[in-house]
């Protein structure tokens, strides 16, 4: 195990909220335990150790901050166009 491993999770419902938010941060056995639950339910890993440094800061159900839009807005698309090579339904709508 990685005590210093970090990881968050993060939720986007276009049709329900304004802005994606914190689901779930971890670190350590949480943050694997994350990462594991993830890979269970087939859902896109990013790893980028500045976005979750920055994203760490904040409480699960906070919603991000407008700073970061555009990196988790780039995220998403990236997201979504993986998805859709994988032939799944798409799951968010801009």
């Amino acid at each position: 195990m990685d005590k210093n491993k970090k990881a968050l999770a993060l939720e986007y419902d276009a049709q329900r909220q304004r802005v994606p938010k914190i689901t779930a941060t971890g670190r350590g056995i949480v943050a694997e335990n994350i990462i594991k639950k993830a890979e269970e339910n087939d859902v896109f890993i990013y790893e980028d150790e500045r976005l979750v440094k920055e994203l760490m800061q904040f409480q699960v159900g906070a919603e991000i901050p407008e700073e970061l839009y555009e990196i988790v807005a780039q995220i998403l698309v990236f997201v979504e166009s993986v998805d859709r090579e994988k032939g799944k339904e798409e799951r968010f709508k801009f």
